[in-house]
């Protein structure tokens, strides 16, 4: 029997009383207002016009308007564990989430795999009836778990999501985005020739999933959290947004500055006596750690006047391509906010509306026309990228900003993303509106507060009182605090203390002071206990110019220990500072066993690349079984990777090809010298590694790579594959397919193969030929 149940159960059900409220699903209480979490990424404080910068975001200031902008809000300083903390209310370390999903460790609080007792709002709301959608960005499941065949448990379904649109890496391409539709990968219903982006595609979304259920039950509230892929690398957009900014930033990012301070302090985001952060604030590049250590040439910026004239104009370019970029965002999320208004559910929505972290760095000081070289330990020169300027926001870029214009989104502040012990890293933007109830259109907030609070202060607004027990799972304590006080009362006290640990920084926040360590991340410094403390008093100091450690030692010495008693309560060690390529290269979990032999077929989703076959830094062959039937055959066998780097095994112009396109910048081409016939053969590109390449400009592993049909070889030449993955939140791996695209240069999916079909293609890793061409090719592949 149903518990619960009040009805009356005689012999015959004409004489029994149903009760049908034990069997039906959740209903929220009259009048729930609907919930939509929106998160920008990587949009520094001083980016967008209604926090002052020069980038127009009409939606955004529209949302300003209806209700309150806080100019004390904080993140974490990356992607992944801003998000964890924004959708569950616990602390990023407590997460597991001390890193992006990519770059998990074997530690508590470096796992990337978020304890299932750090349950998430949309499982609570979905058991409170909410429809619960998520659009986006996800980037909350171990990278190894991003394939077809992984666990899904930590995808947006297992959290509590009932639809979710979107991508699951860290960062996507806007024009050929590796598209995930609830629990399954789908095709890019478009191309850029057609006028796709993934800006409109996810507006799209989000008002079909809203549309969908409202046309059934109307009275239903949603919650959603829909995550831009702006503006995070690539930064991708069309041509004629970019062109809107044509000179705007021609005179540099020192020189926007001043007056974006000027229009911040006109807004009454910040006191009148609030300075600029200079540049390099710790003597870059001449700085060093506490034992002499180098300062990372990726966190410095250049001077404007330093530059060269070309250094300029593609510098500018870059900012008026990444401020095209958020517009044009903006203007597709601007048709959400019009659907809710002209369906009548905007007054009854709460919206939220924050960046994830700080303006991004990872361009390092030149900016860079494909971000995965700095992935690869690579440095872009600025003369690589201004060969390129043309192409920049387009389809065969994989672009990025300079430091320079990262210091400068990110005004007054010091730093941008990744530093959690600078304002620029982790002050962000943050709207909250909601027109029904709050009254106070267009004010400010000055309390200090967190992502990890935004979770209980929705609690609160909704009267929702946190489970014990969650889907069957003990819950663990919400750990931020509500801020809902202060949507009515100016003067409700912030938060207290606010705890940081990433990428071997370290800082606390606590009453008005801040502690930090001088340790740029990702700077193998490693020797934390030599480290250099900091203090500010960030009442006084928003933008940290005064360093108080002589004056305050004993405040210092008291926050350092805060810092260990919350490291402990937290799981915040050990500290993690590796550099970019040695975590890329760290040895964790697959999403596939270990093995010298990997087969794939075609018209499968394309792997992820940390789900599949590893070939750099070693041998490989790979081998294709097909059947040829027509003299008009062309089309890919096997790709891996795209325009950020990759490799490709194809058939153009009645010709066997092999490409391998080294970290996006240059593209080596073996042809065989041999007409096709029709019929089945095998082709075979062998790779023969032999020495580490000893060019510095081009690093990796130098070999002779050979082209076989059937027996007969056909071509070789030596190529130097690249140090570290192709681009591991982007294109995976694909066997040709008889539909999609034609094949381009840089081999963009869907991939096509048209004239025959292919049986499969197997990879071998073991560093010895696997094919005994003599003896077992017999026109198919016979490895199974």
């Amino acid at each position: 029997m149903a518990k619960g149940f009040k009805g009356r159960i005689a012999l015959d059900i004409r004489d029994s009383e149903p009760d049908w409220e034990p069997f039906l699903s959740p209903w929220a209480p009259k009048g729930s207002p609907n919930v939509l979490v929106i998160v920008w990424d990587d949009v520094g404080y001083g980016t967008m016009d209604c926090y002052g910068g020069p980038v127009k975001t009409p939606t955004m200031t529209r949302i300003a308007n209806l209700g309150l902008r806080y100019s004390n809000f904080h993140t974490t300083a990356l992607c992944s564990p801003s998000r964890a903390s924004l959708l569950n209310g616990r602390n990023a370390t407590s997460n597991g989430m001390a890193t992006v999903a990519e770059f998990g460790a074997g530690f508590p609080g470096i796992s990337t795999r978020i304890p299932e007792g750090n349950g998430f709002i949309s499982e609570v709301l979905a058991e409170r009836g909410y429809n619960t959608y998520c659009v986006g960005k996800w980037h909350l499941a171990p990278g190894w778990e991003t394939s077809m065949a992984a666990y899904k448990g930590r995808w947006p379904l297992g959290c509590g999501f009932e639809r979710f649109y979107g991508f699951l890496n860290g960062e996507s391409s806007s024009w050929y985005p590796t598209l995930v539709h609830d629990n399954h990968q789908v095709a890019t219903p478009g191309t850029p020739e057609e006028g796709y982006h993934i800006a409109k595609d996810l507006s799209d979304k989000a008002i079909q999933f809203i549309r969908d259920a409202k046309a059934v039950q109307p009275d239903k509230p949603f919650f959603m959290y829909l995550a831009l892929d702006a503006a995070h690398a690539p930064h991708h957009v069309f041509t004629e947004w970019a062109d809107r900014y044509k000179g705007v930033f021609d005179e540099g990012y020192e020189a926007i500055r001043p007056e974006i301070l000027r229009r911040q302090k006109e807004i009454g985001l910040l006191p009148e006596d609030t300075e600029l952060s200079p540049i390099n604030p710790h003597g870059e590049p001449d700085a060093t750690g506490p034992a002499g250590q180098p300062w990372p040439e990726l966190d410095t910026v250049r001077p404007w006047d330093s530059l060269s004239e070309g250094e300029r104009r593609l510098f500018a370019r870059m900012a008026e391509v990444f401020a095209g970029y958020v517009s044009y965002s903006d203007d597709q999320l601007g048709r959400v906010i019009d659907f809710l208004e002209s369906s009548g559910e905007l007054d009854n929505t709460i919206i939220v509306a924050v960046s994830d972290n700080g303006g991004s760095g990872e361009g390092g000081p030149d900016g860079t026309f494909n971000e995965w070289r700095f992935f690869n330990g690579l440095p872009t020169p600025a003369e690589l990228s201004l060969e390129h300027i043309d192409e920049l926001g387009g389809p065969t870029s994989y672009n990025h900003y300079n430091t320079g214009w990262a210091w400068a989104f990110d005004t007054p502040f010091p730093y941008w993303k990744r530093w959690a012990g600078y304002e620029g890293g982790v002050a962000d933007m943050c709207l909250v509106a909601w027109p029904a109830k709050i009254k106070a259109r267009g004010q400010v907030r000055h309390q200090y507060v967190h992502a990890v609070d935004v979770t209980p202060t929705l609690y609160d607004l909704l009267g929702v009182e946190p489970p014990e027990v969650l889907r069957g799972r003990p819950q663990s304590p919400i750990e931020g605090r509500s801020f809902a006080a202060s949507v009515t009362d100016p003067s409700a006290p912030g938060k207290l203390t606010q705890f940081y640990a990433m990428l071997g920084q370290r800082a606390i926040y606590h009453d008005g002071w801040l502690a930090c360590t001088v340790h740029p991340p990702l700077s193998g410094w490693g020797r934390f206990e030599e480290d250099e403390w900091e203090i500010y008093d960030l009442t006084r100091d928003r933008a940290q110019s005064t360093n108080l450690a002589a004056r305050e030692p004993e405040r210092l010495e008291r926050l350092k220990g805060l810092w260990h008693y919350h490291a402990g309560l937290y799981n915040g060690l050990p500290l993690d500072d590796r550099t970019a390529l040695e975590q890329t290269l760290a040895e964790r979990p697959q999403g596939t066993p270990r093995r010298d032999r990997y087969v794939y077929y075609p018209d499968c989703a394309p792997v992820p690349e940390q789900s599949g076959v590893m070939t750099n830094g070693r041998s490989y062959t790979i081998v294709a079984g097909v059947e040829l039937h027509s003299d008009d055959v062309e089309g890919v066998l096997f790709a891996h990777g795209g325009v950020s780097g990759g490799h490709s095994l194809y058939i153009k112009d009645g010709r066997l090809t092999y490409a391998y396109n080294w970290v996006g910048s240059r593209l080596q081409v073996v042809t065989a010298d041999l007409s096709l016939e029709r019929g089945r053969h095998t082709f075979t590109a062998e790779f023969k590694a032999e020495e580490r390449g000893t060019d510095p400009e081009m690093p990796g592993m130098s070999g002779l790579l050979t082209l076989y049909v059937n027996e007969r070889q056909v071509a070789d030449a030596r190529i130097i594959t690249q140090p570290s993955y192709f681009c591991p939140v982007g294109d995976g791996i694909c066997v040709g397919r008889a539909d999609g695209s034609p094949v381009t240069p840089d081999y963009r999916p869907p991939f096509r193969f048209t004239g025959g079909a292919i049986d499969k293609v197997v990879i071998d890793v073991s560093g010895d030929r696997f094919i005994d061409h003599e003896a077992e090719v017999r026109g198919w592949l016979m490895v199974d």
